[in-house]
C-alpha cells in the first residue's frame, strides 16, 4: 500500500486537522516536550542537564553493520560501557549526580541485535540498587531475550522497525526480512514488557519506502507508544549528501500513524533535521496533535501555546510518554 500524494496546501491542512481532532479526543488538549541529556538543549522554556538522563553504549563506538545513514557516528555521542561492571559504575555515578535514568544502547551484531545478553544481570542490579529508570534499545530480539529483559525490571524497550526488505539490505546491511521485525514485535508483546517502536522516515536515501508497511506491522501489536524519527545527513557517512524527506512528507506519515493507531501515544523523536526543516516539521506536528516532541524548536512550543494546549516538560527519554500521558 502506498501513501496517497498530497496535492495542495489545503489537503495537507485538512488531514492535519483530522489527525489533531483524533488526538485531542483520545488524549485531551495537551503536549509534552522532552529534553534528555543526550545532547545540549536550551531555550527560554527549558534546558537539559548533564547526567539527568544520558545515553550509554555497551559496544562503545563499535557497530558491525556500519549502516549507510549512521556509520556508527551516533555511538560517538554516548557514554561507553563495554562491560557490565562499567555499566553499573556509570549508573551509580548517574544516581550520585542526581540523575533519574538512562538509555542503554549500542552497535549491532551482524544479525541486527544489540548484544545486551551479558548485561542483563547488571541492568537488574542497577534497577535494584539505584532505582533508575532504564530504557534499552535492543535491535532485533527473540522471545527468550525479551523475557529476560522483562525479568530484569527494565522500564521499556525501544526497537527500530523497517518496512522494506530492500532498505534493510541496502542501508542497514542486514540479511533479514520485514518478518524478522514483526517477530521482534510479537516477542516483546508476549513478554508483556512496555515497548516503543521507532520508524525512521526517509531511511531509504531520504525517500519514503516501507514506512506504511512498518506502521501496519506496529499497529497489529499494540505498542506502548510510537516514535517517529526522520533521516538527516550525517557528515562522514555514505549518505551525507542525501536530502531528508520534506516536512510535509514527514507529516503525511505522522497523520497516517495517528489514523491507524488513534489511542497510541505518538511522538516526534530526537533524531531529525535541524534548522528551518525542524521548525516547519515541529509546528506541523503540533498542528496534527502529536502527543510529544523531543528537543522541540522554540517555534513549536509557541505554536502549542497559541493553540491553548496544556504544556509540560520532562528531562527523560521521550519513550516515557506512555507513562506521562493517559487517554481521556
Amino acid at each position: 500500500m502506498a501513501f496517497a500524494m498530497v496535492s495542495s496546501v489545503d489537503e495537507i491542512r485538512d488531514t492535519v486537522v483530522r489527525a489533531r481532532e483524533i488526538s485531542w479526543k483520545n488524549f485531551g488538549r495537551k503536549i509534552r516536550f522532552y529534553g534528555p541529556s543526550f545532547v545540549h538543549y536550551k531555550n527560554p522554556y527549558f534546558r537539559s542537564a548533564p547526567m539527568v538522563f544520558p545515553s550509554i553504549s555497551i559496544t562503545g563506538t563499535h557497530c558491525t553493520l556500519n549502516c549507510k545513514h549512521c556509520g556508527g557516528r551516533i555511538l560517538d555521542t554516548m557514554i561507553p560501557a563495554q562491560n557490565p561492571h562499567r555499566l553499573v559504575r556509570i549508573c551509580k555515578e548517574i544516581k550520585e549526580k542526581g540523575g533519574v535514568g538512562c538509555l542503554i544502547s549500542g552497535g549491532c551484531l551482524p544479525d541486527g541485535s544489540v548484544p545486551i545478553g551479558r548485561f542483563i544481570e547488571a541492568v537488574a542490579e542497577v534497577k535494584n540498587r539505584f532505582g533508575l529508570k532504564v530504557v534499552i534499545h535492543t535491535g532485533l530480539i527473540d522471545r527468550k531475550m525479551a523475557g529476560r529483559l522483562k525479568d530484569s525490571g527494565v522500564d521499556a524497550v525501544l526497537i527500530d522497525i523497517i518496512g522494506s526488505d530492500e532498505t534493510a539490505r541496502e542501508i542497514y546491511h542486514l540479511d533479514v526480512s520485514t518478518e524478522d521485525f514483526e517477530r521482534s514485535l510479537r516477542a516483546l508483546g508476549e513478554a508483556r514488557i512496555p515497548y516503543v517502536p521507532h520508524v525512521l522516515i526517509g531511511l531509504y536515501y531520504g525517500r519514503l519506502r516501507g514506512e506504511m508497511k512498518a506502521l501496519n506491522m506496529i499497529a497489529k501489536h499494540s505498542p506502548s507508544a510510537l516514535i517517529l524519527i526522520v533521516f538527516f545527513p550525517i557528515r562522514g557517512t555514505e549518505m551525507e549528501d542525501f536530502e531528508p524527506p520534506s516536512p510535509e512528507e514527514v507529516i503525511r506519515v505522522l497523520v497516517q500513524a495517528r489514523q491507524m493507531m488513534p489511542r497510541v501515544p505518538l511522538v516526534l523523536g530526537c533524531a531529525r533535521p535541524k534548522g528551518r526543516h525542524r521548525v516547519r516539521t515541529d509546528c506541523l506536528a503540533v498542528d496534527a496533535g502529536v502527543n510529544a516532541i523531543a528537543f522541540p524548536s522554540k517555534e513549536a512550543i509557541e505554536r502549542a501555546e497559541s493553540l491553548g494546549l496544556e504544556i509540560s516538560f520532562s528531562p527523560l527519554c521521550c519513550s516515557q510518554i506512555y507513562e506521562d500521558i493517559s487517554t481521556v
